[in-house]
């Protein structure tokens, strides 16, 4: 069983939340930060941008994480083959 990171878990409440309660939502896509204070206590620095958007059948959105080499130094990096994660591989 896989297990799930801290961050994952907020994930997966916010996201929750956003999808039961529409007054959360609207307020997390106007005001991320003071939502996540508001509704879990969650206080983010001040230099943390948080953005919030959601998507639709027609809009979706692609995260571009920090480049690793940005943060992760290079002895601990890992490589991962695009055939291998998307199962497109023989």
């Amino acid at each position: 069983m896989a297990t799930l990171t801290t961050e994952t878990l907020i994930k997966t409440q916010v996201i929750q939340k956003a999808w039961e309660d529409p007054e959360f939502r609207a307020r997390l896509l106007a005001d991320p930060k003071s939502a996540l204070r508001d509704a879990f206590g969650i206080e983010l620095p001040d230099h943390i941008r948080l953005t919030a958007v959601e998507e639709s059948a027609n809009d979706f959105y692609l995260v571009i994480p920090p480049n690793p080499s940005d943060i992760i130094p290079k002895a601990e990096r890992i490589t991962i083959e695009p055939a291998a994660m998307w199962g497109t591989g023989g």
